[in-house]
Order: C-alpha cells, then structure tokens, then sequence
C-alpha cells in the first residue's frame, strides 16, 4: 500500500529572526495544508532546509509535525545524509516520533557507487520499521541511483517502497519503473514533470510548487490520477511560469521569499541560504504569483 497518493508537501522550515525553528508558525502552515487538500507533510527535506538544522532541531522539528498532523494525513520525514551512520539514527529517531514514512537522500558529496547506495539503503532498511522513499535528486548531490540499482533495492529490501525521481531524466524514470515494476512506487520530485512522471506510473509528486499553491497541486494530480488526463496536463502547463519562478535560485530561496511575499511570515533562510540574489529575480517571481492569482504584498 503506498504511503500516499497525490501532492505531498515539500514543506519549509519556518524561522524566526533569530534563525531558531518557529513552531508556531509551523503549526499554522500545517493546519493550513491540511485545509486546503495536501495529502501528505514531507517535513525536514531539502525545502525545509535539512542540511543546516542540527540534529536536535530536526528530530524535535519532526517530533513537533507528527504531534500537530496527528494522524490526520501521512507524514514523511527527511533522514538522509552523506553518512550512513547519521541516516540511521535520524531515521530511528524519527520512527520513534511515529512518521509514516521516510525520505533518504542518496549520500551527498561522498558520491556512492551503486554498491554503496545499495548498502547505504540496505543498512538504514534493517534499522527500522518504517517505509522508505529513496530521493534521486543528481544535481544536488552529484550521486545518481541508476534504474537498476533503484529496481533492484526495490525488489530486495523489505522497507524500500518508492523512489522520488528529480533526476530531470524521464527515459531513465521510464527504466526505473520498466525495471521495478509494482515493486517501487514512483513521485516525481520536480514539479513541472508532475504529470509526465504521473504517466509513466507516477502516485504523485513531492513539491515545492504546494507550499504556495497546495489546493492546486492536489487538485492536478486527483485529476490525473480520477482519469481527467487533459484537465491535470492544462493545470501543469498553466503552471509553468510560477514553477520556473520558484527554481530561478537555489531552492528553497524563491519558494521562502514567496511565502513572506504572500504574507506567511516564514522567516529568514539559514547560511549559506541568504535572499534572492537579484531584483530581477525577485520581481519575477513577484509577477509570478500574480498572474498565477496568489495574492501577495
């Protein structure tokens, strides 16, 4: 049984001036997912800026999410990292704290063979319970997990369920789920491939367009997935500009300033994260939201 179906959240870590995670503001960005259809919180991944929360901060991050979702839609914790060692204790960890599912990164940096992404996974499977989502996203981490090796830990590792694909590469997704078959649920990790991913056997996507748009992207993908192939595809094409906007920068830079744009309050990033870059890119991302029809200030 897949841990969701449809739009899973990519959600962002919200900060207060002083950079410490705002649990209260957390709370009303959940509360208000959950209002507006987003069928699962994928909370601590890259958008909510994993990699410069401490140890602490993530598990008491994760922990906080569970306890406000309770049980009212899946939650999925990032617990990856370029150490199998720290992937297995976030991981347990997180278990603890009752997620229902886990997302792990392929190890950034170190650049893992296929045998070791094979025993990296395979070691944090046999340290919990809780289904695992492997995240292939190359560009990030400069370590792909190639259609084989994806096919293989699907078939063979007891926890791994599904893989979320931002390789950008559709012929290699198309191989993946050819060679994985019911054995790898597949969500597309970029958001203006939600439905092409979805064609090629896709339950949905993890994205960053929800934390701005979240009624919209479970809307398109329930189209797809309640056979209005033609409805969802014009939703994914209208919603081009606002995505290309929100990957202008590095994410999560755009989809944070867009957030305080419309009035969320989200906070600051973290360094080496700062704000937009430049004032082009910040007004286009401001018209963006506008001509999408958000409101902002």
């Amino acid at each position: 049984m897949a841990i969701f179906k449809g739009a899973g959240v990519a959600l962002v870590t919200p900060m207060n001036e002083d950079e410490t995670v705002n649990y209260d503001k957390l709370d009303e960005l959940i509360e208000w997912h959950i209002a507006e259809g987003t069928d699962c919180i994928v909370i601590c991944g890259t958008s909510g800026e994993s990699a410069t929360l401490s140890e602490e901060e993530h598990i008491a991050t994760i922990s906080h999410c569970v306890e406000t979702v309770n049980h009212r839609i899946p939650v999925v914790a990032g617990t990856g990292s370029n150490s199998t060692k720290t992937a297995i204790y976030l991981s347990t960890e997180a278990e603890k704290a009752g997620v229902d599912g886990l997302l792990v990164v392929t190890p950034y940096y170190n650049k893992a063979t296929q045998a070791g992404l094979i025993r990296h996974y395979t070691e944090v499977s046999e340290s919990v319970h809780t289904p695992i989502i492997m995240y292939n996203v190359p560009s990030r981490t400069g370590c792909n997990i190639l259609p084989e090796t994806a096919a293989y830990l699907g078939k063979n590792v007891k926890n791994i369920v599904a893989i979320k694909a931002a390789s950008g590469n559709l012929s290699q997704i198309a191989k993946t789920k050819s060679l994985a078959g019911d054995a790898l649920d597949i969500y597309s990790g970029n958001d203006d491939q939600v439905v092409p991913i979805m064609s090629l056997g896709g339950l949905g996507v993890i994205s960053v367009l929800s934390n701005v748009a979240p009624g919209y992207t479970h809307e398109m993908c329930w189209k797809y997935l309640n056979g209005d192939t033609k409805g969802s595809c014009a939703m994914q094409l209208n919603a081009i500009d606002l995505i290309d906007s929100l990957f202008c920068e590095v994410n999560p830079i755009p989809v944070k300033v867009a957030l305080n744009m419309m009035g969320k309050e989200v906070g600051p990033l973290r360094g080496p994260l700062y704000g937009m870059g430049s004032e082009a890119d910040t007004e286009r991302l401001r018209k963006s939201l506008i001509d999408f029809g958000i409101k902002v200030k």
